[in-house]
């Protein structure tokens, strides 16, 4: 059986488990009437449950009553629903039950949840229905403790749950987590005799699902009769994708071949779980077998892809998709936009903004958030701005991605700025949104600025640290040359420093050519990671850059004793619509030839603007001519010779690079956008380098 966390202090949930026996208990005997649900057909879990009572009869036959059961339904703001709740009680018809179950129905539907509690508890006749109608408002609301409190009222009023209660019940007990009081509620269920209803089936077994009890969901499956089984898909979609959640894949296929029908949603639920598990090419298999698709198909396989890393695949289904005349919805389009931002596909995403406007699309918070996003890392942070500046709804999301983006592309003052805009706008900064002003001062110097926002995070928002916080820190102290502090820093940090926060410190070390400091961060990093090749890589780096070849030539032995390996640099570029890949050193483009020549006639040129290759970037003592080579295998290298071979004159050139950009392809940039007169724009791993007329935007700090 899986663990749980404690639950938080849920009311009296958790308190005192021996009284809610005693309530069942009590329940069970015989109780107060309320007309039997048996007498009503059960509604769809998506309609709204309007309840009745035995005043339906006669409110069927009351005009009044009728008009204003119409008059709520149509209703569609909380706005509205409140001058027709005061038109209710000015009638005094406020004893209706069936009109009170409306009122609180519709409130939930419209979000409104202190209004329907209000209704509820203005009403004399609690009955079952203006309960279930409340647990499903709340439940549907993600109110789960305040279900599960009123259904334990429910049970003090001694009103009796039944088969449109339990399901609801579940679902928040499941979203607090609360095993035990689930395993009661299921003794109950079996109690009252509803355990064969589908709904109530399905509800159980989604309830183990999420708790993560597959044995439970599994034992609950196999005990279903036949009829529940053959009646309900439902049921075996869920278990297929609790299957799936838990990694058994082989029980989730087992499932699927077995199911005596399948439908739309069988197919997305196995394909959605075989995406999440990293089997992309049984997943591709399953769609393509797919006679009849649905928006959540397409959704499903352009998520996944992009998930899995795989984005250009991801990109060339979206527009299939757009192909067949199936309309995204908004995860389409936000997976299709983070798929274009990873790879730095600008004319995909520029082609989905057109999509948005062309379809008279409205931009919501999240579609938004996703296009900004798309911009940014694409290197057109005018654009990103423009978008935002358009955006209506802003919510966090949206002013920590437009501050991420003027970060990385090293204007600190126009993210200092968008910081001060959020504030005035009413929106309180979260953790994000100080690694983004964080980033900003980092790339850019300002040390103190930094420093303060750090302390302003922790003493004025109350919002603790995380390593990734502590670890910008260190970065703007080492980058600043202020290594004693930032070594000082790192000491004293209340959590154990990690890889990357001694990384930080250690690329400092370098930059700097504080060699004592270096070694004696590298044997931290050894110690933590062993065999991550950034340890060797970096110390060796730094002996190379102080002409210590003995050293050099004992750590890269070092690394072939250890078997680490160094990770391949690797750079994409969009030229004509087209995403193309380079790996350094490669030679399996077929266009290899060219490309080498052509980044000859480059560095050619650059040598008489006076470039020199920086051979000290090279891992090891070797011939400077086979240093020279090294250097120019790297991967933006080749990309950047593609670029000008394939685009014509003034266009502007832009690559992303998963590595961090090494001094010698930074000096060849500058070079390369003085002699083509073009704007080289380059994402590493780190932030943008935007490369015009011969020098950087990041003045040569990075």
């Amino acid at each position: 059986m899986s663990k749980f966390p404690s639950t938080k202090p849920i009311l009296t949930i958790t308190v005192q488990m021996k009284s809610l026996r005693l309530l069942f208990e009590r329940n069970s005997s015989p109780a107060k009437t309320t007309s039997s649900s048996s007498k009503f057909k059960r509604p769809k879990p998506s309609s709204i449950s309007n309840g009745s009572d035995s005043s339906q009869s006669s409110s069927s036959q009351d005009p009044l009553k009728t008009h204003f059961s119409s008059l709520i339904k149509s209703t569609e703001t909380t706005l509205q629903l409140r001058q027709i709740h005061a038109q209710i009680l000015r009638r005094h018809l406020s004893s209706s039950a069936n009109l009170t179950t409306l009122l609180i129905s519709v409130s939930s539907s419209l979000k409104s949840i202190p209004y329907a509690l209000s209704i509820f508890n203005d009403s004399h006749h609690k009955s079952l229905f203006l309960f279930n109608a409340l647990i499903r408002g709340l439940t549907e609301n993600s109110h789960f403790q305040s279900s599960v409190s009123h259904f334990l009222l429910m049970l003090r009023h001694r009103v009796r749950p039944d088969k449109l209660t339990y399901p609801f019940v579940l679902k928040s007990v499941a979203g607090l987590g609360l095993r035990f009081l689930g395993l009661i509620l299921h003794g109950r269920i079996i109690k009252c005799g509803v355990e064969f209803d589908s709904f109530v089936r399905v509800s159980l077994v989604e309830m183990y699902v999420k708790l993560e009890e597959m044995g439970f969901a599994l034992q609950v499956f196999d005990e279903s009769p036949e009829r529940n089984k053959s009646e309900s898909i439902l049921l075996w979609n869920v278990l297929i994708n609790g299957c799936c959640k838990v990694g058994n894949l082989e029980k989730a296929m087992e499932l699927f071949e077995a199911m005596p029908e399948r439908n739309i949603g069988s197919w997305n639920s196995f394909i959605n779980g075989l995406m999440k598990n990293g089997d992309l090419n049984k997943a591709m298999q399953l769609f393509d077998e797919m006679k009849e698709k649905d928006v959540v198909s397409w959704t499903t396989i352009v998520n996944g892809l992009s998930q899995n890393g795989d984005h250009q695949k991801a990109l060339s289904m979206f527009f299939k998709m757009l192909e067949v005349g199936l309309r995204p919805n908004d995860l389409t389009l936000v997976s299709a936009l983070s798929a274009c931002a990873k790879i730095g596909a600008l004319e995909a995403g520029v082609r989905i903004h057109n999509y948005f406007v062309e379809n008279g699309l409205r931009l919501n918070k999240a579609t938004a958030a996703a296009l900004v996003d798309m911009y940014a890392k694409c290197g057109n942070i005018l654009s990103a701005s423009k978008v935002f500046e358009v955006t209506k709804e802003k919510d966090i999301r949206t002013w920590s991605v437009m501050i991420w983006g003027w970060a990385t592309h090293g204007f600190y003052g126009q993210a200092i700025r968008c910081f001060k805009k959020m504030m005035f706008s009413g929106i309180k900064p979260d953790a994000v949104v100080f690694l983004a002003l964080l980033t900003a001062c980092s790339h850019s110097g300002q040390v103190d600025l930094g420093l303060n926002f750090f302390d302003s995070m922790r003493f004025d928002y109350s919002i603790e640290p995380t390593m990734k916080h502590y670890t910008l820190v260190v970065d703007l102290l080492g980058r600043a040359g202020r290594l004693d502090e930032a070594m000082k820093f790192i000491q004293r940090m209340p959590i154990s420093p990690d890889f990357v926060a001694w990384g930080a410190l250690f690329c400092a070390c370098r930059a700097h050519k504080n060699i004592k400091m270096a070694e004696l961060v590298s044997e931290k990093l050894l110690q933590l990671e062993p065999k991550h090749p950034g340890s060797y890589v970096f110390l060796s780096n730094v002996y190379a850059a102080v002409g210590r070849w003995e050293d050099v030539e004992r750590v890269r032995m070092l690394m072939q004793n250890q078997a680490v390996g160094k990770d391949p640099g690797w750079s994409y570029i969009e030229v004509n619509g087209q995403v193309h890949s380079f790996v350094a050193g490669d030679h399996d483009h077929k266009r290899a030839r060219e490309i080498y020549l052509k980044l000859e006639e480059i560095v050619s040129g650059a040598r008489e603007q006076g470039y020199m290759p920086e051979t000290g970037w090279v891992l090891h003592n070797i011939e400077e001519e086979e240093k020279e080579d090294a250097l120019g295998s790297h991967s933006e290298k080749l990309a950047l010779a593609f670029a000008l071979m394939n685009t014509s004159p003034g266009t502007t050139i832009r690559i992303v690079k998963n590595l961090r950009i090494c001094g010698d392809c930074h000096s060849l940039m500058k070079c390369a956008s003085k002699m083509s007169q073009r704007e080289i724009i380059l994402r590493d791993i780190k932030r943008f380098h935007h490369f015009k007329y011969g020098v950087c935007s990041c003045g040569d700090y990075w």
